[in-house]
């Protein structure tokens, strides 16, 4: 392994799911944290942590040469963003090169390219990849509402640089477009530093899904399956599962070779996902973006298919390659994964940090558990309130999901309130049993159903 000492510029659960793939590489780990994290899982379990700076992310996490600078004074030959914060940030990873820092990543111009949604619906469109029918960027309300016309209502508005959900509505109408476009970029300006917008015609039943990809930086590109995140609420996954049991055989076949190619022709290093739009009316899909970075529920695809991603990140990184062949990589059983954030869903989802007073995760066969907090753990108010990802595999979904759906009960957390009792009136609704659900379920008939005395 090339890799000596890797510095970990991320924190929460992706700290510590780095660092055990580190560990088990024999590679030391060097964490930079807030002051806010002192007391964090990731830097107790790290051979060395260094704070960065006060709680605030812009004066830690977010602050791209305080990063570097602790990286090199610890003498780190490479670093692993993790997600969000720096992760798709291409200055880091040019930043890492030029001071002969290894990033755990793709390389600049391949994060700048995909990270603008144009750039990248432009680069599916050269690799044969379906996208959406669209627009290039729209420079007015005036051009919003032509080009709406001609693709047909409703339509989708999308920042160029963003995702999360920030800078989009949908339009049902001239008015919605001249309601909401002024705000929809400014939001975008305020949050991505760039307020283009374009368009996409609007599906109505549509599903979420996305490949896992991992590629060498040479043209050559593995896939992991797919994972379905349909179960959203504005825009933000909540439970992940692996494969998509909305898919056909030969639907998934195109799937899978669509994210290759277009990957393979972005001559894409290290981990990704290629996400995409399921239409269920038309069996057909679209696609959306590539995410240049590990994901949060990367752990559906590792239950699937028996592979540490993370692990296989830091050996493509350390130049030893994909490592694997495609068919080394085969699918078994079906897996589900639940969110715990430390929101209370009674109350519009209202944060909810505080001292954690009772940890008690279930435990048994087929679960997994990646968290960072532990019991007496201070949930700090200022970054993401994901406090876990509980994690059920099994031979088929009916397993998984009747696996979790105990695991999700048997959970105590006490000291703050959870999402919990949200995953687990989900996992137990008809609909999603079935499996009839769209990306608008959840907002249009789950979380009207969900009442506060079902807790």
């Amino acid at each position: 392994m090339a890799i000596k000492r890797l510095f970990i510029a991320n924190r929460g659960e992706i700290a510590v799911r780095i660092q055990r793939a580190a560990k088990s590489l024999g590679i030391e780990t060097v964490i930079g944290i807030s002051a806010a994290d002192k007391d964090s899982l990731g830097a107790q379990m790290a051979d060395r942590a260094v704070v960065l700076g006060p709680a605030p992310s812009s004066q830690s996490y977010l602050d791209v040469n305080l990063i570097l600078h602790a990286a090199l004074a610890t003498g780190c030959d490479a670093l692993h963003p993790g997600y969000g914060f720096l992760s798709e940030k291409p200055e880091l990873s040019r930043l890492c090169m030029e001071n002969g820092i290894i990033f755990v990543g793709p390389r600049q111009e391949t994060i700048a390219t995909l990270g603008d949604k144009l750039g990248a619906r432009a680069l599916a469109l050269e690799a044969g990849v379906p996208t959406v029918p669209g627009t290039d960027h729209i420079a007015g309300v005036a051009e919003a509402k032509t080009a709406a016309e001609a693709l047909g209502y409703p339509v989708v508005m999308k920042a160029s640089a963003g995702g999360g959900g920030r800078g989009m509505f949908k339009a049902t109408s001239p008015a919605d477009i001249e309601g909401s476009f002024e705000r929809a970029s400014r939001e975008a300006e305020a949050a991505f530093g760039d307020s283009r917008l374009y368009m996409e015609r609007f599906v109505e039943r549509a599903r979420h899904v996305e490949v896992q990809i991992l590629g060498d930086g040479e043209g050559n590109v593995l896939h992991f399956g797919e994972r379905d995140c349909t179960v959203q609420r504005r825009y933000q996954k909540l439970i992940e599962e692996a494969p998509s049991a909305a898919l056909s055989a030969a639907v998934r076949e195109r799937l899978h070779a669509a994210a290759v190619r277009l990957t393979a022709h972005a001559r894409y290093r290290n981990a990704g996902t290629v996400e995409f739009l399921y239409d269920v009316d038309r069996d057909d899909f679209y696609f959306i973006e590539v995410n240049s970075r590990i994901q949060v529920e990367h752990p559906v695809s590792e239950a699937i298919t028996g592979q540490d991603l993370i692990a296989l990140q830091l050996r493509v990184a350390a130049g030893e390659g994909l490592g694997l062949r495609q068919d080394d990589i085969t699918i078994a059983g079906h897996a589900i994964e639940v969110r715990i954030n430390a929101e209370d869903p009674t109350r519009d989802f209202m944060p909810s940090p505080g001292r954690i007073t009772r940890w008690g995760p279930p435990d048994g066969h087929g679960l997994r558990l990646d968290s960072h907090v532990y019991e007496g753990y201070l949930v700090p108010p200022f970054y993401d309130s994901m406090v876990g990802k509980l994690i059920a595999h099994g031979r088929s979904r009916e397993e998984a999901l009747e696996r979790l759906l105990a695991a999700v009960k048997a959970f105590r957390i006490e000291g703050i309130r959870t999402t919990l009792p949200l995953d687990a009136f989900i996992l137990d609704h008809p609909d999603f049993r079935t499996n009839a659900i769209t990306t608008r379920w959840l907002e249009d008939r789950g979380l009207p159903a969900f009442q506060p005395d079902q807790e």
